[in-house]
């Protein structure tokens, strides 16, 4: 299963719906960034993806977005062929 890295906040109700989804599609381990505990890592953050908010997700190399670019990949069935790369 690929690496999927997550920049979250520890009380986002928009990161626990994104891990939630993501734990139903099979990803047992998530890497999580909490940029309120880690506050440089927010730079970190908005360089590599351009966006201020919270979740931002990757699956290895691919920046899928935050919470409703995740909901609408799955809902358009992107999703599980992201996860089942090798």
């Amino acid at each position: 299963m690929p690496k999927v890295l997550m920049y979250s906040t520890q009380v986002c109700p928009y990161c626990q719906m994104a891990e939630r989804l993501l734990r139903q599609r099979g990803v047992e381990e998530i890497e999580k960034i909490l940029i309120d505990r880690e506050p440089g890592r927010r730079d970190e953050m908005m360089a590599r993806t351009s966006r201020r908010t919270v979740p931002q997700i990757y699956i290895d190399e691919h920046h899928v977005g935050g919470y409703d670019d995740l909901s609408a990949l799955d809902r358009a069935g992107g999703l599980l062929p992201l996860l089942q790369v090798a």
